[in-house]
């Protein structure tokens, strides 16, 4: 990472894309950073002076992607799992109980690093904010543990105890320990609560237990829902006031309407379509009904082992009707509604300047070019990494 001047000049942009719902994008462009923060944008020609001017040559600027839904904390591989869902087994979320095993037995040392090398691939790939869910630890020291380690690369940390019922109790005892002991050992490290509301794993009684117990120690709530079928996730979330509902692939026109009316952000995960033969959700249905939509990695080790925004664009504008603006309006200032962040997802005046450098004049080609490594560079509060 480098130190850059007091204020510096991004100069000859061929193409800024600010975010900005009335000019979401401004040919022959400049940005001018100060203090780690954007401080102008606008037209090259009507650029302001600066300390240092850093001319990237014609290539496209966008926001840093907001990866709003993530499970980083785990050890051990699937790919065996995947290989068989390739082969024509179905997908269950019982694949879980394999890395809760794998992640129990790490030492702290070989979780840290492993979650040191996927942040570095997400920052590679334009990723300037990220959150973390705990999830295969699963009991009171291992999620404990979890957050710990997540904490250490970002702020935006879910405690997400309730990921599936481990073996050797009932659903009823788990329940009990995920909102007493285990929340009380979670929460001083942990921004917000999540559920896993499916079946195989938590109904909509006792997701809406848990959120509310999390709620009540000042967590805020998000949901895993609708994901394997129908179900009452979205529905719960959009009466509970949930910032964040991810999945939202089994819908119906009640949960669309629900999630309009209430604000409740959409999040949707097409990597975890691609890897496990699932349909995918119905983006453009969303969008035509006013619904605000984030599209999220979901990395993990199971059911999606992506930690690339730029592929989930382009899977949600090859697979789920999105256009590239949309798709990256999705992953930028989507995703910050997704966390209730205001600072971040766009380049405009008083943001905070997380931004990529695409090797391209223009952000359809993430979605024009699938594959390509197309982020030259990415600035977080105004640096280089």
């Amino acid at each position: 990472m480098s130190t850059e001047p007091t204020s510096v000049l991004l100069t000859d942009i061929g193409e800024l894309f600010t975010g900005d719902p009335e000019r979401p994008a401004i040919s022959r462009a400049a940005l001018l950073i100060a203090g780690g923060h954007v401080a102008w944008a606008g037209e090259a020609a009507d650029a302001p002076p600066a300390d240092t001017a850093y001319d990237v040559g014609g290539r496209a600027v966008i926001p840093g992607f907001v990866d709003s839904h993530s499970h980083l904390v785990f050890a051990g591989d699937r790919a065996a799992e995947f290989s068989a869902r390739m082969a024509g087994e179905s997908y269950s979320a019982g694949g879980i109980r394999t890395t809760v095993a794998a992640t129990r037995a790490a030492t702290d040392e070989h979780l840290v690093a492993s979650v040191a090398r996927l942040v570095a691939e997400m920052t590679r790939q334009g990723t300037t904010t990220v959150e973390i869910k705990s999830g295969y630890g699963l009991t009171v020291k291992d999620e404990a543990r979890s957050l710990v380690v997540a904490r250490q690369f970002t702020d935006e940390t879910t405690f997400l105890g309730a990921h599936v019922v481990p073996e050797g109790t009932t659903p009823e005892d788990y329940v009990a320990l995920v909102t007493g002991p285990m929340l009380e050992a979670a929460a001083p490290h942990a921004k917000w609560i999540d559920v896993f509301c499916e079946r195989g794993a938590f109904d909509g009684d006792q997701a809406r237990h848990i959120l509310e117990a999390g709620q009540a120690v000042g967590l805020q709530g998000r949901l895993h829902a609708n994901q394997l079928g129908p179900g009452p996730g979205v529905q719960l979330a959009c009466e509970l006031g949930l910032t964040a509902v991810d999945h939202c692939t089994y819908l119906s026109d009640a949960d669309v309407d629900a999630l309009k009316q209430t604000g409740t952000t959409a999040t949707l995960l097409p990597g975890v379509e691609f890897s496990t033969r699932q349909p995918y959700p119905d983006a453009r249905a969303l969008l035509d009904a006013g619904v605000r939509v984030a599209i999220a990695s979901d990395c993990n080790p199971g059911s999606c082992f992506t930690s690339s925004l730029p592929f989930c664009i382009a899977l949600a504008v090859r697979e789920m009707g999105m256009t590239p603006t949309e798709a990256l309006l999705a992953a930028t200032s989507g995703g910050a509604a997704a966390l209730g962040r205001e600072d971040v997802g766009r380049l405009a005046v008083g943001m905070r300047a997380d931004l990529a450098i695409l090797d391209a004049p223009g952000h359809a080609h993430l979605a024009y070019r699938p594959g390509v490594p197309l982020v030259q560079q990415t600035w977080v509060g105004g640096r280089r990494f």
